[in-house]
């Protein structure tokens, strides 16, 4: 089941779709990173790709961030 979520994003509001699970995600990821979720959404979107809707964006980021050293558990891993 997808949580739509609202805010602003350069000035325009928005709705973004995801699973519960990739809304903890990008929470998680935004705490790490000392941003609020709204400043690292901001990111992800001023990044990605024209053809990339932001939905998509913030998956595959998530997926990214969990597969790099910078999560926790990827270095625990390694060890």
């Amino acid at each position: 089941m997808l949580r739509k979520r609202s805010l602003s994003l350069s000035g325009h509001r928005t709705s973004i779709a995801l699973e519960p699970e990739f809304w903890q995600a990008m929470e998680d990821i935004a705490k790490s990173r000392e941003l609020s979720l709204s400043a690292l959404i901001a990111d992800i979107d001023r990044g990605r790709p024209d053809n990339a809707g932001l939905a998509q964006a913030l998956r595959v980021y998530a997926l990214n961030w969990y597969r790099s050293e910078q999560h926790p558990r990827a270095k625990l891993e390694d060890s």
